[in-house]
């Protein structure tokens, strides 16, 4: 009677386990992208640019200037509401603003494949404008941004909250589960911070609760020249923005 019972226990916690497993599988692009809070647009993106039949839109700050700059966000993040704040900021290069797909009034699905291949897209189509091109890469942005910098004759790149593997991050939070067989969406960017050879910046915040310390290290010592680093002590990884040496630190480099 107890080996049946232990039995029984033993196969309800791998069914719950399986079953948790195979919701990570499937929920991981509802898990990591976060298109919804970008869906109401306030300001009418001023530029379309289409790649592989996707239409996709976005604004233009600074219009005009020799040099670009390149902004990928976070998972969440409404990249319009930057522009004020950047035009104050690198008022020396123009600004272009692409939503990701299926963000904002951008047509299409996320997923890592499409994002490098809109941001390859991008690149190439403002690189003939301008004199050069610095790219800026936070949180889920920075894994878009290196793999960019890497296959592109970037100017300087800027990475902030960033980490070396979306798998190692993702580890850290389902600790239990094989993250390493389950995850489709990687964004390995240890593996091609090898090929960037331009001047990088990498800014920690000081209290981020979702990319550890280690995390941001790892892919620091995975360049083939060694970045420089900042850390903004008090920030965390939704407030980095709220803080003048975030600022200060981000306009001295791209600048």
């Amino acid at each position: 009677m107890f080996w049946r019972v232990i039995t029984v226990i033993a196969a309800l916690v791998l069914l719950l386990y399986g079953a948790f497993c195979a919701h990570l599988y499937f929920s991981q692009r509802q898990l990591l992208y976060r298109p919804e809070a970008t869906w109401l647009v306030r300001q009418a993106p001023d530029f379309v640019l289409v790649n592989e039949d996707v239409k996709l839109r976005g604004w233009v700050v600074n219009p005009g200037q020799s040099k670009a700059l390149l902004y990928f966000g976070g998972n969440g993040e409404r990249i319009e509401d930057v522009r004020a704040e950047f035009a104050h900021w690198f008022p020396q290069r123009t600004i272009y603003l692409l939503a990701y797909r299926g963000y904002a009034a951008s047509d299409g699905e996320p997923g890592e494949r499409a994002l490098v291949s809109d941001a390859l897209a991008l690149f190439d189509y403002v690189a003939p404008r301008h004199a050069a091109v610095a790219v800026i890469g936070r949180s889920l942005g920075s894994g878009v941004a290196v793999q960019l910098a890497a296959r592109r004759p970037v100017e300087r790149l800027a990475l902030v909250t960033p980490f070396d593997s979306m798998v190692r991050v993702a580890q850290s939070f389902y600790g239990l589960a094989p993250v390493d067989w389950l995850l489709k969406e990687r964004f390995e960017s240890l593996r091609y911070a090898i090929d960037v050879h331009c001047p990088v910046l990498l800014i920690r915040a000081g209290r981020d609760q979702l990319v550890a310390a280690e995390r941001t290290a790892a892919l620091a010592a995975s360049f083939r020249t060694p970045p420089m680093q900042q850390v903004v002590p008090e920030a965390d990884h939704n407030s980095i923005q709220e803080y003048s040496d975030y600022r200060v630190g981000l306009s001295r480099f791209v600048n």
